[in-house]
């Protein structure tokens, strides 16, 4: 198998993975690092763990980030970002380009960073997600069984496009 069709093999892999956890488990920030663990490795279990509460805009606040999204630039930053050995010495701009790549590419998908706007977009409102009549709303919408395993399968993959291409990239 040449890389090219091994790349677009790891690809797929990642969006159906990353899109079947979030159908079965929630915690997009969550479904999106494991599926890039699965296939990749280089996330712990500590990174893993920290990204739970990131969901749904952060705390499933929906106002803030989508959880997608913060889980992407995280697998981003296990490889990527700044060690703390370097801390005091600058930024690490690799990682803040590759992080503003899968920004802009998902912006550009979904009009929006914010979970909320994201919900507005895939399925035509936002949702109070501690609300529990309106989060069974969610559910009828196709929230879990589609809607955001798209978003997160999506994320997921252009993740690991941009690790994979990072990885072919001249240093």
């Amino acid at each position: 198998m040449d890389s090219q069709a091994r790349n677009k093999d790891l690809l797929e892999q990642v969006y159906t993975r990353a899109f079947e956890y979030e159908q079965k488990y929630g915690s997009c920030p969550q479904c999106v690092l494991a599926a890039i663990q699965d296939v990749f490795g280089g996330i712990d279990d500590e990174v893993f763990k920290a990204g739970h509460s990131l969901a749904g805009g952060v705390g499933l606040s929906t106002n803030g980030t989508c959880g997608a999204l913060s889980g992407g630039v995280m697998a981003l930053c296990c490889t990527h970002g700044r060690p703390r050995e370097n801390f005091a010495n600058g930024r690490y701009l690799k990682s803040h380009q590759l992080a503003k790549k899968l920004y802009d590419r998902f912006v550009q998908e979904y009009g929006s960073c914010i979970c909320s706007d994201v919900q507005k977009k895939i399925l035509g409102r936002s949702f109070n997600m501690w609300d529990a009549k309106d989060y069974e709303e969610f559910e009828r919408a196709s929230g879990h069984k589609d809607k955001c395993p798209s978003v997160v399968g999506n994320v997921a993959q252009w993740a690991a496009e941009i690790l994979l291409q990072a990885e072919n990239a001249p240093t």
